[in-house]
Formats: structure tokens, C-alpha cells, sequence
């Protein structure tokens, strides 16, 4: 999934996990049990230099698991629980990869889709496979070989799956494995094993891009749906938007054809365009619309549930200042020609959206996916060593009154 923030300087802006208190919610056995964890497995890396958000609304936790060969790697996981003893039925939701070194990915969170599945009483566990982010270990690139990219991946899927199997505040009889993008191709190739506890899978957007004509990773992926297909064990739910950067209708019919004509369970929902590109529906605040209500009518047909039994607030939105209203250009204080220029540019980005300046003249800003506040005061940041602040959110201004036009204070 392409990276939208302004500056090519996010790519170099990554987490280092320094702060693992855990909830005063959680009982003291798995206090324990967490930190002794953290304590065995936690190792400094380079690539990481700031402190990652975790929602206490969610019970976020970052914990470092066994996986790879032996156990040999050990696997950056977010976990969100709900309150209270559990055991928890458990989403284990799978990442896509990034163009670029795999090491310098973010660790995914999947906020939207987690929260949907906490406040139904789920526990939901987000592993980073080997190599990639915090998770040490080596991703392994089979090139054009779909087949062989899908089923290795799976491999640390399925370790993620062990360890939570063993946890006693998780119930190991009712799991449900999504995944999106190249987590949806791992996902499918997981389910070609009875995995036990596993009832269903929900592949998102699955496959995996090739840039370029080095082979035909089209026709790959076809072989490689048709190959998980015949030894398919679980039932699954695939959703595909018309508008897919990587994988068009055409696609996603051949591949959801060899699937089912080589014996596999899939029901496909095609979904029209969603925004500028369905490809990454699922990291869309909006994308809920889409996918919560399919994927409602899966969890059922599976015997998972899907009632909410948890009230979780939605994050604090930044206040409205009435500063300026959101497209007065002229109003916006210290800005250079070439930051307003930027800023008309931002005003025709999709929301959810966000864009932060200083009183160097600097700026940056985000749009769509998680976090776009955060995202847009980083790429401001990353260009000014004085402290940047966010401007505009969405369709309006945050910006203090207290600032007048020309940028004094």
C-alpha cells in the first residue's frame, strides 16, 4: 500500500516502541505474563525513532512472539483486547507489503477494523511477518512464484495463531484470519491447512503486484488461487472493489474462479469504487460501510459472533476554531507561495485529511488511512525544527484564533 503523506521524508520516519505499560484492566497473571515477554524479546533497531501511539480505549499492546523456522524470529504483534477475563474469540488480521525495504515499514495497527471487532468482544492480534518493521527474522521474496510467496508467508500467520492458541485468556475454539493485500494472498495460503480453531478467513484485496514485465505475475496468481483452492479447508469471504489499483475486476474473477472450480469455498462481494482506489478500503475511516456489514453475514454463517457488547468512544476530534473557514487560502499564517500552493492541492484530498504548519514556513499534511493528525504534524516536523501545528482537519479550520493572519502571535 502506496505511502500518502506529502513528504518523501515519512518513509524515513518509523516507531521505536519505548513505552509498554500495561492497562491497570488487565489481571495481574497476564501483567506478568506480558512483561516478562517484552522483557525476553525487546531489541533496540536502528530504524525506529519515535514513540508509538498505543489506544488505551483498546487495551493496545505491542508484544514480540516466537515465529520463523525454530523460533528463531521473533515477530513484532499488536494486540487489542477487550476488558475483562475473557477468553476472547480472536481476529488475527494480516499486512500487505510496501514498495521498499520491508524493514522500514510501520508496524500496521488496522485501527478501524480492530475497534469494529473489540466492541463486539473480540481480541485481535496484528503480527509483522518476518523481516518486516520491528519482527527480526528475513523476508523471503520467491519473485513470480505467487504459490511460494503465499505459503511462506502463512508460515509466520500460523505461528502468530500457535502462540495466541496458547494464551488462556483467548478462546481457541473460535478464531476467524483476515488479511488485505499480500495478507490476503498469506491468508488464503493458511487456509489450506485445517488450522485448528480457525473457522473462516476474509481475504481483503489479496494478491501480490510485481512492478514491471519481469513475468507474468497476473497468470500467477491465477495458478497460485486455483493451487489454494484445491486444498482449501476453511471457508472464506473475498471482497474486491471495481476501482482496485492492483487488481481489476478482470483479475479478481480469474482468480476467484480458479479458486471455487478447483474446490474451494469462497463467496465474492464485489464492491464498486470505493474513493480513488479500493485497494486500501480497509485503512479508510469510510471503508467500514463496505466491508463491517459483509463481513457481519460471514461471521454468522461461521458462528462467530457479531453483537457489540463493548461501548468504545471514538477518538477526540481537534475543536473547531473558526480561525478561518477551511478554503480561505490568504488566511493561513506564515506560509510561503509554494506552501499555499500545497495547501490548494490539499483542498482537493480525501478525507480524512489533516494539514500542519510552523512559524519556520513549513508544512506537511495526510490523507486518508490512520492517523492522518499525526501523519501531517510528522511530515511538518520532519522539515522544521520549530514545533509544527495542525491547521485544518477534514473540512475545518483548528488553528488558534489567537494567531492573526500575517502570523504573529
Amino acid at each position: 500500500m502506496a505511502c500518502l503523506e506529502f513528504t518523501a521524508c515519512l518513509s524515513q520516519i518509523s516507531e521505536r516502541i519505548i513505552d509498554y505499560a500495561l492497562a491497570s484492566r488487565f489481571t495481574r497473571a497476564r501483567q506478568s505474563a506480558l512483561a516478562a515477554l517484552l522483557c525476553l524479546s525487546l531489541a533496540p533497531s536502528s530504524a525506529y525513532d519515535e514513540a508509538a501511539p498505543l489506544d488505551a480505549r483498546l487495551n493496545e499492546h505491542i508484544v514480540m512472539i516466537p515465529g520463523g523456522p525454530g523460533g528463531q524470529a521473533m515477530l513484532e504483534t499488536t494486540l487489542f483486547v477487550p476488558n475483562g477475563e475473557g477468553p476472547f474469540p480472536l481476529l488475527v488480521i494480516n499486512h500487505g507489503k510496501q514498495a521498499g525495504n520491508p524493514q522500514l515499514q510501520k508496524r500496521d495497527r488496522f485501527i478501524y477494523m480492530a475497534t469494529a471487532f473489540v466492541r463486539r468482544g473480540y481480541a485481535v492480534m496484528v503480527p509483522m511477518r518476518a523481516g518486516f518493521a520491528r519482527s527480526s527474522g528475513q523476508y523471503v521474496d520467491y519473485g513470480c512464484n505467487m504459490t511460494a510467496n503465499g505459503y511462506s508467508q502463512a508460515n509466520d500467520v500460523l505461528d502468530a495463531i500457535n502462540y495466541a492458541r496458547g494464551q488462556s485468556w483467548i478462546d481457541a475454539g473460535r478464531i476467524v484470519v483476515a488479511g488485505q493485500s499480500y495478507g490476503g494472498l498469506a491468508t488464503m495460503a493458511l487456509a489450506t491447512q485445517a488450522v485448528p480453531g480457525v473457522r473462516g478467513v476474509i481475504n481483503v484485496a489479496g494478491g501480490l503486484r510485481i512492478d514491471g514485465d519481469d513475468c507474468d505475475w497476473r497468470g500467477e496468481l491465477v495458478k497460485a488461487f486455483g493451487r489454494y483452492g484445491a486444498d482449501s479447508q476453511i471457508p472464506s469471504l473475498w471482497m474486491y472493489g471495481a476501482n482496485d489499483s492492483y487488481f481489476g475486476p478482470d483479475l479478481v474473477s480469474r482468480m476467484h474462479r480458479a479458486f471455487v472450480r478447483a474446490g474451494g469455498r469462497a463467496t465474492l462481494r464485489a464492491f464498486g469504487p470505493f474513493k480513488r482506489d479500493a485497494h486500501v478500503m480497509l485503512a479508510s475511516r469510510d471503508g467500514e460501510k463496505v466491508w463491517l456489514p459483509e463481513t457481519e453475514r460471514f461471521l454468522r454463517q461461521i458462528g462467530m459472533p457479531t453483537e457489540e457488547i463493548h461501548a468504545i468512544a471514538e477518538p477526540p476530534a481537534p475543536v473547531k476554531s473558526n480561525y478561518a473557514t477551511v478554503d480561505d487560502v490568504a488566511a493561513i499564517p506564515y506560509l510561503p507561495d509554494s506552501g499555499r500552493a500545497a495547501y490548494r492541492a490539499f483542498l482537493d484530498k480525501m478525507t480524512p485529511r489533516a494539514f500542519a504548519l510552523s512559524d519556520s514556513g513549513a508544512w506537511g499534511w495526510a490523507e486518508e488511512g490512520e492517523d492522518t493528525d499525526g501523519r501531517a504534524l510528522a511530515a511538518c516536523q520532519a522539515q522544521s525544527q520549530r514545533p509544527c501545528k495542525l491547521y485544518s482537519v477534514d473540512d475545518y479550520v483548528v488553528w488558534p484564533k489567537t494567531v492573526a493572519a500575517g502570523g504573529n502571535e
